[in-house]
């Protein structure tokens, strides 16, 4: 996760640190580095979703409901009272709105991502797990075999598209699965169909 990216991170400048006396160099190279820059575009996406992220008032309306009720019941009665009551007691309004209410207040709806591979080489530099939701518009983004190790790559980033704009994709990616699905030794062909 996001500690043993910070723990690289570290190991890596002191390395760095070692060969640049005043550390103006690594102190650039570090916020240029691309990984940072997806971290931290992944941090502020996180924060802005949490910031609008809606909650709901209560898990049990239809409990509530009942409660508003036999509280209204107890109450002089009004016009707009025996109307609220009314309303509050039509199946429609219990069944499908407040039942409705419940069953979605109660659902985790926060994405989930697969878990990490058992497999995965140790010699490699750095592997993301990228989650991009399309939507029916086009990835933007166009892939190629790589003419030496024969791995499926990002060829190319378009400009505002939608691999651009969430700056986690770059020109020269190996992608290594699609949609949970191994890319090792498909044709490109292939891994745009899957896409």
């Amino acid at each position: 996760g996001v500690s043993h990216v910070l723990t690289l991170a570290l190991q890596e400048l002191s390395l760095l640190c070692k060969r640049d006396v005043n550390g103006v160099g690594v102190l650039y190279d570090l916020l240029r580095s691309r990984w940072l820059q997806a971290l931290l575009k992944i941090y502020e996406c996180l924060q802005h979703y949490l910031g609008k992220r809606p909650a709901p008032v209560t898990l049990q309306a239809r409990a509530l409901s009942r409660e508003v009720i036999e509280l209204l019941r107890e109450a002089p009665q009004s016009g707009e009272i025996k109307e609220l009551r009314r309303l509050l007691r039509s199946p429609h309004l219990k069944a499908a709105l407040l039942s409705a209410h419940d069953t979605v207040a109660q659902k985790d709806f926060e994405p989930t991502l697969p878990p990490l591979p058992d497999n995965i080489p140790e010699n490699e530099e750095a592997m993301r797990i990228v989650c991009l939701v399309k939507n029916n518009q086009p990835l933007g983004a166009t892939i190629k075999r790589h003419e030496v190790t024969g791995d499926i790559t990002v060829a190319r980033v378009i400009h505002g598209g939608l691999a651009d704009r969430s700056g986690l994709l770059y020109a020269g990616d190996k992608l290594v699965e699609v949609n949970g699905v191994p890319v090792e030794g498909l044709e490109p062909e292939q891994v745009i169909n899957i896409l």
